[in-house]
């Protein structure tokens, strides 16, 4: 069930109505949301709500049996287990296929002839930011930063619907507590939940889906077919195509979690403001930059192990964060991608002394930045590695060439998008501030204007987000 539908709509306006009805009633509220939660996700495909549950309930067991050893190596040893056993079904369904085939393939080349049978698995939508939060849980526990909760709210935890499908993901301190405080509908955010879920509305159903059908889909086809300036355009559109779509959702994600009560954590800054690779992943994806360094990098031994081994959890934790987002090679050359620019990031930050702080560097840094981040980009949307290849080829061999694709539009939507990353915070608090103070009558035919113009200026249909696959 996609938000900016009608069906998503009518699901929740429903779910709305039992929430503030039932919120004086802790038990059946609970009930209820996750009742909510698992047909919201049964929309998608009903066979598979047997997979959240299961996790769910690896999850539970595990932080149980973790709560109940006393002695360390007991405890690491039970948190481990529960941890491989909370990510076998992910590894299971997203990883198998990629595992089978690279085996077999490279059997061949050495003479062999071993195959895993190659079983074709649809991916369960949502499954790497359920599991991940599930592990989270686990972990939290075992390291003593949280008590396990009851069944009811480890269930609800892990499947309240507004985070469920593509984040953001979620800390088990940061939703957990929230389950039990009795929320008052007089103190709910309702324009700062609107400005979020409008504008997500407009970034996913308008940014997103003109530049990527007019140019970013075509070009990344066939890039042989288009000039290099088309192909440059193209790269960049993407940045702002993956941007509007992502944050877009969560934009959304944490508006409709203000409506019901709920505070979830930030998940974008301004991205492509960044002055550095280290400072684009404080500012992208939030809560996944943050997990992996919680619970990938520090447990590697993070930087206390010397230079070497800090330059090697670097690339060990963008790798495998590069492998979370899709089983195939073009996601871990993403990762490794990444993982250079850490390292050699943090080897300047040790060797070299600060540059002298000037607007011309300010802005340099931030070109180069953006352009180093759309490079990323390119095997991150490609098909294959030879895909991703060729597109950067194109980039060099491409001159001269006629550039049908772009337009004024184009050009306009990518740089205004961009402009946005600067503007000050100032002018949307003010303008939430003046929308607050307008007559409920006024305030609905503001937010109805807002959704006729977005509807408006989309097109017909919305495609799935592009988290979703992950």
């Amino acid at each position: 069930m996609l938000f900016p539908t009608i069906d998503f709509a009518v699901f929740f306006a429903v779910v709305f109505l039992g929430h503030w009805l039932l919120n004086p009633k802790p038990l059946p509220w609970k009930l209820f949301m996750i009742g909510a939660s698992y047909f919201f996700y049964a929309w998608w495909n009903p066979n598979f709500v047997w997979l959240l549950a299961g996790v769910s309930l690896l999850s539970q067991l595990g932080a149980l049996a973790v709560r109940r050893q006393t002695e360390e190596r007991a405890r690491r040893w039970t948190m481990g287990i529960a941890v491989a056993l909370t990510l076998a079904p992910l590894v299971y369904f997203k990883y198998y296929g990629f595992f089978s085939v690279n085996v077999t393939n490279a059997s061949s080349s050495l003479g062999l002839h071993l195959s895993p049978p190659l079983i074709q698995l649809t991916l369960p939508v949502g499954i790497s930011f359920f599991t991940f939060m599930g592990v989270a849980y686990i972990v939290d526990v075992y390291r003593r930063q949280f008590e396990p909760a009851s069944w009811i709210d480890a269930f609800l935890y892990l499947s309240f619907f507004p985070h469920l499908v593509a984040g953001p993901i979620v800390r088990p301190d940061e939703l957990i507590p929230q389950l039990d405080v009795r929320r008052d509908p007089r103190h709910v955010d309702v324009v700062g939940a609107s400005y979020l879920i409008f504008g997500g509305l407009f970034k996913k159903v308008v940014v997103s889906s003109y530049l990527a059908t007019t140019i970013v889909d075509p070009v990344f086809a066939d890039p042989a077919r288009h000039s290099a300036l088309e192909v440059l355009v193209g790269v960049w559109a993407y940045a702002i195509v993956i941007y509007a779509d992502f944050s877009g959702y969560t934009d959304i994600a944490i508006g409709i979690a203000k409506l019901l009560g709920f505070q979830f954590p930030q998940n974008f800054d301004r991205p492509y403001s960044a002055r550095s690779l280290q400072d684009f992943w404080r500012r992208w994806h939030i809560t996944l930059s943050r997990y992996l360094r919680d619970y990938l990098y520090i447990p590697l031994g993070g930087s206390k192990k010397g230079e070497i081994r800090t330059y090697v959890n670097l690339f060990l934790t963008m790798v495998l964060g590069g492998l979370w987002h899709g089983a195939a090679w073009t996601f871990v050359l993403w990762g490794a991608y990444y993982g250079v620019g850490q390292s050699i990031g943090a080897w300047k930050r040790k060797h070299l002394p600060p540059p002298d702080e000037t607007p011309a560097r300010l802005w340099g840094q931030r070109i180069v930045t953006f352009n180093l981040v759309c490079l990323g980009w390119i095997f991150f949307r490609s098909d294959s590695v030879a895909s991703a290849l060729a597109m950067i080829g194109r980039l060099f061999t491409g001159w001269g060439q006629p550039s049908p694709l772009l337009n004024p539009l184009v050009l306009f939507t990518i740089f205004g998008m961009l402009a946005l990353q600067y503007l000050p915070h100032r002018p949307a608090t003010l303008l939430q501030e003046r929308v607050s103070h307008l007559h409920p009558v006024v305030m609905g035919l503001v937010f109805g204007g807002a959704l006729f113009i977005i509807s408006t200026m989309g097109p017909q249909g919305v495609a799935p987000f592009i988290y979703f696959q992950f």
